[in-house]
């Protein structure tokens, strides 16, 4: 089928595929890595839950950042 097409058009495929794949292998790194850190990012969200709650947290200040 790619044969029948213009070479030009071909190496549009082709570099349309590898970008493609690319996104598509960026796209898992991003699961792994957050599958990772899912519990520690679970335990810092209840961590500030609970400080909320007791009143110890304090707005942020972002120009402090």
């Amino acid at each position: 089928m790619m044969e029948s097409l213009p070479e030009s058009a071909q190496h549009q495929v082709v570099e349309h595929l590898r970008d493609y794949v690319e996104n598509l292998q960026d796209e898992i790194q991003w699961d792994v890595t957050f599958k990772k850190t899912q519990s520690q990012l679970v335990a810092a969200a209840q961590r500030a839950r609970q400080e909320i709650a007791e009143g110890h947290a304090k707005p942020m200040d972002y120009n402090r950042l």
